[in-house]
């Protein structure tokens, strides 16, 4: 009897592992010789229509026509894929449908808009065709953006603006601190002269600890955002960050998006939705002008903090570019450089300029949004950065 159930399970295995080749070889003659039926061919159909060579299936089990650019056609591909894929999977294929299959005017449809999954990806497709979108379209394509807008907020507001209040309290120093406001590892240094070794303690006869940052402006911070097509999730992310910023009283945000031409966003700070809206991505790339118009904002430099935000390809005058960061961090200003503020990592970037940004104290990298509170903390507080 053992011996049957063993066989028993070990054809189920069997059976489940050609099921699955077959799957992911995605064809009838594929050598595995399963026939897949009910779910599984329903979820085949769904694939073989974005990755198969021809698309999905006509009669007798034939490769037929994909997608093709009916929108009914897609409509109903996309009801599919997210009756049958988990919510991660459906956003993959969506990203890979309007690249590979050219599907991206058909967003401009709300019947279509309806239909999809909404995340980062589908907002910069979204944004990237916001001049080209008729008005049936926008209310839905902005209902779309606010979705994906508000599932980043409740992610990162809470967190972003509890380590920057953090921050703020710590660099306000006090000699009278509060039991619980005490800086130990400080006030340890500045006692090690009255230390009594036969009791093997310090006596503290100086206090250091944390100020409580007042309502008042403390902090000013400038985000400058390239809007060229790659920087797309990092616009979107960007836009959040600085609305949670501009939410908190003791920082002064400004946020100032840029392409050949430079915009400042800063009033409509308060809905990332209409700073997004105001954005236009793709063209050109004048980084220097941009950080032009943002040294032209500083009034404090000791208690700035400029972000950068770029892949750095810079078609403005680079030395230039160069000379105004130099001169920005002689004057004070914490200058920060980010690559991408994206969960897909770094970019194509330019890397000379990179390596020049590092040379001048303004290390280049890309952070993802769940970094990017704990490097802005270290920013306001000018401690060395948490490069990853």
């Amino acid at each position: 009897m053992t011996g049957t159930g063993d066989s028993a399970v070990a054809d189920t295995s069997g059976e489940d592992r050609l099921r699955r080749w077959r799957m992911v070889l995605g064809g009838e003659e594929d050598g595995t010789g399963c026939v897949l039926g009910g779910r599984d061919a329903a979820m085949d159909t769904a694939l073989s229509a974005l990755y198969g060579r021809g698309g999905g299936r006509g009669e007798g089990g034939q490769r037929s026509a994909g997608l093709g650019g009916s929108a009914p056609h897609v409509a109903r591909w996309l009801g599919d894929i997210r009756t049958y894929f988990p919510s991660s999977v459906v956003q993959i294929m969506q990203r890979d449908a309007i690249e590979r299959l050219g599907l991206a005017s058909l967003l401009l449809e709300p019947e279509m808009l309806e239909a999809v999954e909404p995340d980062v990806h589908l907002v910069g497709t979204l944004l990237s065709l916001n001049k080209a979108m008729p008005e049936t379209t926008r209310e839905t394509a902005r209902a779309v953006v606010r979705k994906v807008v508000e599932q980043l907020e409740q992610r990162l507001a809470s967190r972003t603006r509890a380590t920057l209040t953090g921050a703020l309290d710590r660099s306000a120093r006090t000699s009278r601190p509060r039991h619980a406001d005490i800086d130990w590892a400080r006030t340890i240094r500045a006692n090690l002269r009255n230390y009594l070794p036969e009791h093997r303690t310090v006596v503290p006869e100086r206090l250091i600890g944390y100020g409580r940052a007042a309502r008042a402006v403390k902090k000013e911070v400038i985000l400058c955002i390239d809007q060229s097509g790659s920087m797309a999730a990092s616009v979107v992310h960007a836009s959040v960050f600085g609305a949670v910023l501009a939410s908190m009283r003791s920082i002064a945000t400004r946020l100032v998006v840029f392409d050949t031409a430079v915009v400042d966003l800063t009033d409509q700070l308060a809905d990332p939705v209409d700073v997004l809206f105001g954005t236009q991505l793709g063209g050109g790339t004048d980084i220097n002008r941009a950080l032009a118009y943002c040294q032209s904002k500083i009034t404090r430099p000791a208690d700035t903090v400029v972000v950068l935000i770029s892949d750095l390809y810079e078609g403005g005058i680079r030395n230039e570019m160069l000379g105004r960061v130099a001169a920005m961090k002689a004057s004070g200003v914490e200058f920060v450089t980010l690559l991408a503020l994206s969960d897909e990592g770094a970019p194509a970037y330019d890397r000379e300029h990179a390596a020049a940004l590092a040379a001048l104290g303004a290390p280049a990298f890309a952070c993802t949004p769940d970094l990017f509170p704990d490097v802005m903390a270290a920013a306001l507080e000018k401690r060395p950065l948490p490069v990853p």
